[in-house]
């Protein structure tokens, strides 16, 4: 049985590892340890209450902020506020789980999607079953299933007698993390983890589709509908209605709870632009075959039999054709740059099966714990209960946040993970992901890198940035339990205020102002990242 390539076969407590870890543990240990306060206490380059004043911001009234800032080069702390307190980190946990995938699975890393045969080939025709079987590639799109269709046409197949199985085991069939909310069931941010999915797009949301929205041309019509990609899967339920050009644009796409009825309601005036939304499957395995089906189908490949779901590949089994996935420092780019939610749950999954040969939540999870404690995160002061964030049991310290932070930077593969945190105000999606249009303007535009973090009161932003003195700069800033719309702005300006910073003399920052009080989820709006 084939296997995801991966260049780590290491062992968190291998030898390698004796000399690297205790060095930096002791150095974290020794700022951050019990007991120690900032060396704000006896600090007089006024940054201190630079920071406080941002956090006494009207918009954390009733708030509560966990704060910690360092030096990177020596640890020092700068600054801590609630460094101990637990609250939700949001996005922010994705730093956990990326950095454990980096060092367990390894840079080069690369999920296999294989097709399979039983039985015997009798010229164009053969008298088995055919098996695709997945390992959790969250990039694979319908271009790649029909890349894959085409290898099979080539071999000279025209028809397979048996059916269709689709082996999605390499992972267990718990779909959805612990504690999502059921109102984010047809959310793309919240799709189904599977072994074996579908991107509708190189930003690889895996697991949903794109639904296009087209008005007609006169009021009264109904609108144009078409999904990404093109497939039986997902059916629609058009009821929208085309209104006059000044009329109200209100559309709603959603899918109904436990079928793939995707209903289009709601007006859209004449001349509106094309509406798009991304909205996930029910089913992703069966997603995955349909896609693969179909594909044969256009390529002359006729399948007999049924489809069947979820059981394994027969140890018999010939390979017929295969595709890998980038590497995983190349697919950390899509992940952390745009928080792919389903990224997150794949790698943890995944990890899982690297560590313990089972390919759950759990196993993944014990996995992302066993190396945040061997590089010196106290992993008894926290809580993480999926790989993305997108649960509300989360919880993060500040404080583990930057040991964590600290830590990676001795690492081997730090520079391709430093690569894949967002850059303030880089224009390019890629680039400058979640952060693309904060702190422009300022110190910190393309010098700050952070990961984000977004939940209905719950924000968080934690990374590096390079102070007017030269000096790189460790933070993590974790907002919880506000009522206002946004508490970005003041992240930004304690950011800013670092940037603008020496180690003699603290910058300064203009908070900008908030909006009206509501409670929106705001972290992955699309087609537009906030």
């Amino acid at each position: 049985m084939s296997r995801p390539v991966s260049d780590s076969g290491r062992c968190l407590d291998s030898r390698k590892r004796l000399w690297i870890w205790p060095v930096a543990v002791a150095l974290v240990a020794a700022v951050l340890g019990p007991g120690a306060q900032a060396g704000a206490d006896s600090d007089r380059s006024g940054l201190p209450e630079a920071v406080d004043t941002v956090l006494g911001d009207a918009r954390m009234e009733g708030g509560t902020a966990s704060v910690v800032i360092a030096d990177a080069g020596t640890g020092e702390l700068l600054y801590q506020h609630l460094p101990s307190t637990r609250l939700m980190p949001a996005s922010n946990t994705k730093l956990a789980t990326s950095a454990a995938a980096m060092e367990i699975l390894g840079p080069r890393y690369r999920f296999a999607t294989d097709v399979l045969a039983t039985g015997r080939r009798h010229g164009s025709v053969l008298r088995g079953d055919l098996y695709l079987r997945g390992s959790g590639d969250p990039t694979l799109l319908a271009d790649d299933y029909d890349r894959l269709a085409a290898r099979l046409a080539a071999s000279g197949i025209r028809r397979v007698e048996g059916r269709l199985v689709a082996d999605d085991t390499r992972f267990d069939d718990r779909r959805l993390g612990r504690s999502w909310a059921a109102d984010d069931e047809s959310a793309y941010y919240s799709a189904q983890i599977s072994a074996l999915s579908v991107a509708p797009d190189t930003d690889y949301d895996t697991g949903t589709v794109i639904v296009t929205v087209r008005p007609g041309e006169s009021p009264g019509d109904r609108p144009a509908v078409t999904v990404t990609p093109d497939t039986d899967y997902v059916d629609l339920d058009v009821t929208a209605e085309t209104v006059a050009a000044d009329g109200a644009n209100d559309l709603t796409v959603e899918r109904e709870h436990g079928t793939n009825t995707i209903v289009v309601s709601g007006t859209a005036p004449v001349g509106g632009a094309d509406a798009k939304e991304w909205v996930s499957v029910w089913g992703p395995t069966g997603y995955a075959a349909a896609v693969f089906r179909e594909a044969l189908r256009e390529h002359g490949v006729q399948i007999a039999g049924p489809t069947r779901l979820g059981r394994p590949t027969p140890a018999s089994a010939r390979q017929l054709a295969s595709h890998d996935s980038m590497p995983l420092k190349d697919l950390l780019v899509p992940f952390m740059k745009l928080s792919n939610n389903m990224h997150a749950e794949i790698l943890t999954k995944a990890m899982g099966v690297e560590v313990s040969g089972e390919g759950s939540w759990d196993a993944g999870l014990a996995a992302v714990g066993g190396y945040l404690k061997g590089i010196g995160v106290d992993t008894g002061k926290l809580r993480q209960v999926d790989g993305s964030g997108l649960s509300r049991m989360d919880n993060f310290p500040a404080a583990q946040l930057v040991e964590l932070l600290l830590a990676v930077r001795a690492e081997p593969w730090y520079a391709d993970w430093y690569r894949s945190l967002p850059v303030a105000c880089a224009p390019d999606r890629f680039v400058g992901g979640t952060l693309r249009t904060r702190m422009c303007g300022t110190a910190a535009a393309l010098n700050a890198r952070a990961k984000t973090g977004s939940l209905t009161g719950a924000s968080a932003l934690s990374g590096y940035v390079t102070d007017a003195g030269g000096r790189e700069l460790v933070y993590s800033i974790v907002l919880n339990n506000y009522l206002a719309s946004s508490v970005k702005p003041l992240e930004d300006a304690i950011v800013v205020t670092l940037a603008n910073s020496t180690a003699q003399a603290a910058g300064s920052a203009s908070v900008r102002g908030g909006g009206a009080v509501t409670d929106v989820e705001c972290s992955w709006r699309k087609p537009d990242i906030c």
